[in-house]
């Protein structure tokens, strides 16, 4: 298996940008940019590259649904080994000598145009929206293309594909985070180093009943288990059907609260547990 990192690029993504405050601009550049979400997890899987980094989870926006869709198809097979919190800052980018009032069409990824909606809505509402693979694309796409096109983007894509800042500071949050995952076929190592660790993981809910959730969180509670984060997404099984993804404080190898929650959860019949991986957490405040 190629020892390699991959990550949603191309170069100037927020993934990017991440990768680089998280093993350093020199190491950086060696690794290998992917065009989609999707695309990262099939290098995964197929052993191209040993890791990659993909966002998960943005605080205007919550979580990245092709991640997650990702995490559900592979069934566990493909685990988080760690997380790297980043901070997002959007602007608006175009061909050198335009203009804001000349802006006719925004296109980025849409989680970065939903971050910046009310912006775009309130400065540029006739303004036609269109989705991007990513912030990088849509910046090369808004510098090459015709006039009126700008991308939402950062500022590294700025300079690499000689774009101009229209507006800067767009996003609708002055405190936007991303939180990216650490992909990798295999968990770290859970006896690693003391500190503060995540567990996570996908319920599945067994039997459809009133109070199915709650009994879930039931068994959390009872053993005083913090949960950081709790989203559903649809199980493709069905209409009406759904997973749950769940983040919990402590590491499941050696916290017995913990350890005793996922037990009761998964031998009462309550719900199918897929662990998702456990792994150090990331510093989620400056």
């Amino acid at each position: 298996m190629s020892g390699t990192i991959g990550y949603l690029g191309p170069q100037g993504t927020f993934s990017e940008e991440a990768l680089i405050a998280w093993i350093g601009a020199d190491q950086a550049s060696r690794e290998r940019a992917y065009p989609s979400i999707p695309a990262c997890f099939d290098a995964v899987a197929h052993g191209e590259v040993r890791e990659a980094l993909v966002p998960i989870e943005n605080a205007i926006e919550g979580g990245v649904s092709q991640t997650l869709d990702e995490l559900i198809a592979h069934g566990g097979r493909i685990v988080i080994r760690g997380e790297v919190i980043h901070p997002i800052h959007h602007h608006l980018i175009a061909a050198p000598g335009s203009s804001l009032d000349g802006v006719t069409r925004v296109v980025s990824h849409p989680q970065a145009t939903a971050q910046c909606g009310r912006w775009l809505r309130g400065r540029l509402p006739d303004a036609r929206v269109e989705p991007a693979l990513s912030t990088a694309d849509a910046v090369r796409t808004a510098v090459e293309g015709d006039a009126g096109t700008a991308a939402v983007g950062n500022r590294r894509a700025a300079q690499i594909y000689g774009g101009e800042i229209l507006a800067e500071d767009i996003m609708d949050a002055a405190d936007n985070r991303t939180r990216f995952a650490i992909i990798g076929t295999d968990e770290v190592d859970g006896a690693g180093p003391a500190g503060e660790w995540t567990t996570s993981i996908i319920c599945g809910i067994a039997h459809d009943r009133p109070g199915a959730l709650l009994s879930i969180l039931q068994e959390f509670a009872l053993r005083a288990v913090n949960l950081t984060r709790l989203e559903s997404r649809p199980a493709r099984t069905g209409l009406g059907r759904y997973v749950f993804f769940i983040d919990a404080e402590g590491n499941r190898h050696r916290d017995l609260p913990l350890q005793a929650a996922l037990t009761a959860i998964a031998d009462g019949g309550i719900a199918q547990v897929t662990p998702l991986g456990c792994y150090p957490t990331a510093t989620r405040a400056t």
